[in-house]
């Protein structure tokens, strides 16, 4: 049989294993994907994570449940040799291994970009991740819990603030949910005031939301503001050292929380330890039909998708441009890419990706939104609709559809959950201390298991 390898589980390679499992012929070809994580990430559910409206677990995807004819191995692809058909894995835990094969199809995602700013790789939380969104939401509130005990002063003032750094969709969105949040849990804190949270936005360009026409990214501005966000544009952060921000506009604070939303970077595994080729940005240069090109011919047998692949945009006005890194290509990509391999290894014609975009839509808070394709614009409650509707219908498996309905439908009549679980970071210290006040928390004392866990990850959407 052919053994088809497939790198990274994000929307791309889990819809694309889906697919094949669901088009082989018994005995046609085997199917392996390498993922260091254990479920597949819907992104467009982590700002609602954030903002508890979501179950953490319900926004990641089993791919044991779902992938069950499907070889999972749960490692890092660190090297792809296609010159001779092999990559490199890096287990979870024991050494570096080769794994062999007959066709890839590169599915790794793009990964947080960063820039060498002091103190935010100390300081910052991206939120491409699950465990990410829930590390925002339990440090929002474990913040609150204890700037409810302080009294007035520096380290209070640092507890209740906020900076989101980065304003296109993950950026705004996240910055939107916790403003929700925020507003609708202050009450509990009687020693709080709603004027006492500072929430800063701070970006590089003129804009927020690029996505969306000038316009409705002015009104977006304009709402976020009314909610008492301070919205800082053409600005840099300069420094982030010990959470003290500093910004390009002369301003400067301390903030308990920074999450970083800065854009998307070329995988490194794509980019530098790989023989495919790449353009001047590190993704992979593909055809329409998704296979990976070189001198403008295609390689044999290797694919490539989503975020990490370079693809025409056919809906495009003019030629040249590639699709943009979002959920809507990489979903759809995912599925073709499953087509035209079977097509390609059964000798019939491939199809080439058109997809003309359904619009843009995004979440600015409980009952707030903005939906935007060409020149309609749909803003408020009904934006918000929108986006919940069409994204509890695109998360993978009717499973994890009725779980998130259920979720919000028990919000809607219960409020959100609002419970912090930052303890769950040091499980051991309660069992340690055996509750002994003044004991000194076990909060280095890590299994070793754990600590290859959190590897990080390079591979994955």
């Amino acid at each position: 049989m052919k053994r088809i390898l497939i790198v990274g589980a994000g929307s791309a390679g889990f819809n694309a294993a889906r697919e094949l499992e669901k088009r082989l012929h018994p005995g046609e070809a085997e199917v392996t994907v390498v993922d260091p994580r254990p479920y597949m990430t819907y992104q467009p559910f982590l700002p609602e994570v954030a903002a508890g409206s979501i179950e953490a677990r319900h926004a990641a995807v089993p791919l044991r449940r779902h992938l069950r004819r499907t070889t999972i191995v749960s490692g890092t692809v660190t090297a792809v040799d296609h010159a001779h058909r092999q990559v490199t894995v890096r287990p979870i835990a024991g050494e570096d291994y080769r794994l062999s094969y007959d066709i890839i199809a590169v599915t790794a995602g793009a990964v947080t970009r960063r820039f060498p700013v002091p103190g935010i790789a100390d300081q910052a939380i991206g939120m491409k991740h699950v465990e990410e969104a829930v590390a925002i939401r339990d440090r929002l509130l474990t913040a609150l819990d204890r700037a409810e005990e302080l009294p007035a002063g520096p380290e209070r003032d640092k507890l209740l603030t906020i900076t989101f750094v980065g304003g296109g969709f993950a950026g705004v969105e996240g910055f939107g949910e916790l403003l929700s949040l925020t507003a609708a849990i202050v009450k509990r804190y009687p020693r709080i005031t709603a004027d006492e949270l500072q929430f800063h936005l701070v970006e590089a360009s003129g804009r927020i939301l690029p996505e969306v026409s000038i316009d409705s990214g002015r009104w977006v501005l304009r709402s976020l503001q009314r909610r008492g966000a301070v919205i800082h544009l053409n600005t840099q952060v300069r420094s982030a050292v010990d959470g003290h921000v500093e910004l390009s506009d002369g301003a400067a604070f301390d903030s308990g929380l920074i999450v970083w939303t800065a854009g998307n970077a070329a995988n490194p595994v794509v980019h530098r330890h790989t023989d495919l080729p790449t353009d001047e940005r590190g993704r992979l240069i593909a055809a329409a039909d998704l296979r990976i090109l070189a001198d403008g011919e295609p390689v044999p047998d290797a694919w490539a998708a989503g975020d990490d692949a370079a693809v025409p945009d056919l809906a495009a006005d003019q030629p040249g441009p590639t699709t943009v890194p979002n959920a809507q290509h990489a979903f759809r990509q995912g599925k073709l890419l499953a087509h035209n391999l079977l097509a390609d290894l059964r000798g019939r014609p491939t199809r080439s990706y058109l997809h003309h975009s359904l619009g843009s839509v995004a979440t600015l808070g409980v009952g707030r939104g903005i939906y935007q394709r060409g020149p309609i614009v749909i803003k408020g409650l009904p934006a918000w609709l929108m986006h919940r509707g069409y994204h509890v219908l695109a998360v993978p498996s009717v499973e994890r559809t009725v779980r998130v309905s259920a979720v919000w439908l028990a919000a809607l009549i219960f409020g959100r959950d609002t419970v912090s679980l930052a303890s769950v970071e040091h499980p051991r210290d309660a069992f340690v201390t055996g509750g002994e006040i003044g004991a000194p928390a076990a909060v280095t004392d890590h299994h070793p298991a754990d600590a290859a866990h959190h590897r990080p990850s390079v591979v994955t959407k």
